[in-house]
């Protein structure tokens, strides 16, 4: 499914958790692994200092401060490469996001792991949490495949999944993130749940809508699951379907919990905007930072296979 997976890494415990998954996905795939570190943030000027992204203390980019680094990687990661023989490592000093997004567009990579944020009591870590996760939305805004966020240890290995959640609010990226977890709830053989939240937080609705409205609304978000995603499934019929009112992250949550999901799937946002313009959406945002699983942010096509499992492509 993975033919080439591009690991985004800071190189330190902070990134332990997704390096596994990483380093254990494309494995069983037999996949192409790139572990990549962009280590620094380009000064004002010219000049050749740059600032570490982690402590932020002033160094000078040099080839020989990068072949350093790349030592350090090799030798952080030498336990999980050792019986990987399609991993590859790569260090350079930029803006870490650009250099993420051009590497994956260069490799044409499947698939895009990284980590969301430092833990408290890493060196630098405030400092290092506001960069990252600029990183994270800003690669998950604009990568042209999907983006694993793993904040967290996953009990469970890919291959291994029983559940997978897909939070859908019926914007065209949604659609995206639906024909992945379809694909891969599929191909594993596990179950895939859609949901969906009738937004009823304050910050959505002006006046508090009555319970004949709700439950309008919910009745329209079942007909548009039916005719979106449903009609959509060939022959996989692995699947549930559950529609709640609140505030869509907190649901969201709930109901990952309550199925014991193995793996969130949902768009990089949550209004029908352009992704080229749109931010991390905030639903997202709060689904990662507070996930117990991974989370995969969703937001072009070009790396979904959009044809209902079990199809032909060009068949009825």
């Amino acid at each position: 499914m993975f033919e080439k997976i591009l690991f985004a890494t800071t190189a330190s415990p902070t990134c332990d958790d997704a390096a596994k998954v990483a380093f254990e996905l494309s494995r069983k795939n037999h996949s192409r692994l790139s572990v990549f570190h962009v280590f620094g943030l380009p000064s004002r000027g010219f000049g050749l200092e740059y600032r570490d992204v982690r402590t932020g203390d002033r160094v000078e980019g040099d080839e020989n401060l990068v072949g350093l680094v790349l030592e350090e990687m090799k030798q952080y990661y030498e336990k999980q490469a050792k019986d990987h023989p399609g991993c590859s490592f790569e260090a350079l000093v930029g803006e870490p996001h650009t250099e993420i997004l051009r590497k994956a567009r260069k490799e044409d990579v499947n698939l895009i792991i990284m980590g969301a944020h430092n833990r408290p009591e890493d060196i630098g870590a405030s400092r290092h949490r506001a960069i990252a996760g600029s990183t994270m939305q800003k690669v998950a805004k604009s990568a042209r495949c999907p983006v694993l966020i793993v904040s967290r240890p996953c009990v469970t290995c890919w291959s291994y999944f029983a559940n997978i959640v897909v939070a859908t609010d019926f914007s065209k990226a949604s659609d995206y993130a639906f024909q992945f977890a379809r694909n891969v709830a599929a191909d594993i053989g596990c179950t895939l749940h859609l949901f969906h939240c009738v937004d009823l937080s304050a910050e959505n609705e002006l006046h508090a809508p009555n319970q004949a409205a709700i439950e309008a609304k919910v009745r329209e978000a079942e007909e548009k699951m039916q005719a979106k995603y449903v009609a959509n499934m060939g022959e996989f019929d692995n699947f549930t379907i559950t529609i709640r009112e609140g505030t869509p992250h907190v649901e969201v949550l709930k109901f990952a919990r309550e199925s014991k999901a193995d793996l969130v799937v949902m768009a990089h946002h949550t209004r029908e905007v352009d992704p080229e313009k749109a931010l991390l959406g905030s639903t997202v945002e709060q689904v990662v930072l507070r996930s117990a699983c991974p989370v995969l942010s969703v937001n072009h096509p070009d790396k979904v296979d959009v044809t209902p499992y079990g199809a032909r492509p060009g068949s009825d």
